[in-house]
Formats: structure tokens, C-alpha cells, sequence
């Protein structure tokens, strides 16, 4: 059975402050982030394993998954029959979330 996303409001301002960002900024490819995001998701509620775990993170079975394409991070946890998107961190940032 699959889970159900829920996207935290902290992971939805980062997601918004992303796609209008790469709108902006990568006209060849401006639907890039919520297509890569959406094509995530749906992999992720059924198989919620596929993401590295997250070290020294607040819930021990939180995860996340590398979009290669626009060089983020999805930062999710599985909780109960929700997958709960916690933040979307690009892979160039030094530091990786608080989560």
C-alpha cells in the first residue's frame, strides 16, 4: 500500500523559493524542479526505502533522495502511512538542514 505525501510548511517555502528561482533562472528547463519533484514523490510513497539515511537526524528513520537533475535533495521521513517531506536542500549549500 502507498503512503501518503505530506509536505511540511518549511519543505513547501523551500520547494516555492526553488521552482521560482529556476524559473527564473534555467528558461530551458523551467517546469524542471516540479516535474523531478513529483516523479520523486511517486516513487517515494511506494518505496519509501530507496533514499540514504540522514545522520544525526532528530527521527533516526529520517531519509533522502538526490534529484540529479536539479542538484537537490529531498528530505523526507516515513511515518506511519505518511511520507512526511521535511526540507529541499540543493547540494551546493555547505551545510545540510536542520531535520
Amino acid at each position: 500500500m502507498a503512503l501518503i505525501a505530506r509536505i511540511k510548511p518549511r519543505a513547501e517555502r523551500e520547494i516555492l523559493k526553488a521552482t521560482d528561482w529556476w524559473r527564473e533562472n534555467r528558461p530551458a528547463a523551467p517546469g524542471a524542479i516540479e516535474s523531478d519533484l513529483a516523479a520523486a514523490i511517486d516513487a517515494l510513497v511506494e518505496q519509501p526505502g530507496i533514499g540514504s539515511k540522514v545522520e544525526n537526524a532528530r527521527a533516526p528513520e529520517t531519509r533522502r533522495l538526490y534529484l540529479a537533475r536539479t542538484k537537490y535533495f529531498i528530505y523526507y521521513c516515513p511515518r506511519g502511512n505518511y511520507l512526511e517531506v521535511i526540507a529541499f536542500w540543493h547540494a551546493s549549500r555547505e551545510n545540510e538542514p536542520s531535520v
